[in-house]
């Protein structure tokens, strides 16, 4: 004889529904993903918007994050935290490497012409034509000289920026900064 354990309804544990989405996204259930965006997408929106305040920028690190926490799901732990808490963690770190990347800081100190306070303004009075020729002259450095340059006062890079661009020392930047405004100084006179 076969005897069966039957366990009643009520012994059995009920599943959350952030339970039951959890085990959806481990099974790669896309129509769980959807689920996920309507359930968090406003809020994870509005954390990354407050680290990077810029609408577009913000959706694009939305997009980046939906697609990190699809492919990374599996290293998501209920143990460790609820998933709000991981998926915003996801979409913060993801926020600020975006505002970390030199991309995004030199995006940043550009504006458009039209957004320029120079297209509405007359020039400076301080403003002196003779700098105008200032670019023509540095190709008379050498090489090194002129691509410190170049990158410094014409690219909005900083010296650490440079140096990290060019893999060269902050000192080695420096010195070849130094140097070439030696030179041109001595061309200006």
């Amino acid at each position: 004889m076969l005897l069966v354990n039957v366990i009643p309804p009520e012994a059995i544990p009920s599943l959350s529904d952030e339970d039951l989405l959890v085990q959806r996204l481990r099974d790669r259930d896309e129509s769980a993903m959807t689920l996920f965006y309507d359930r968090y997408s406003a809020a994870l929106y509005g954390v990354i918007m407050r680290i990077v305040k810029k609408e577009e920028e913000a959706e694009d690190v939305l997009q980046e994050s939906m697609v990190k926490i699809w492919n990374s799901f599996h290293s998501y732990d209920a143990g460790k935290g609820r998933l709000f808490t991981w998926v915003m963690n996801v979409s913060r770190n993801l926020a600020i490497d975006k505002i970390r990347s030199r991309q995004y800081r030199v995006g940043s100190r550009t504006q458009p012409l039209e957004d320029s306070a120079a297209v509405r303004e007359a020039a400076s009075p301080t403003f002196r034509p003779e700098h105008i020729g200032l670019q023509e002259m540095t190709k008379q450095l050498n090489p090194d000289q002129q691509q410190v340059v170049d990158m410094l006062y014409f690219g909005g890079y900083t010296q650490s920026e440079v140096a990290e661009e060019l893999d060269l020392p902050l000192g080695t930047v420096k010195t070849r900064a130094r140097a070439a405004i030696k030179v041109l100084s001595k061309l200006i006179r």
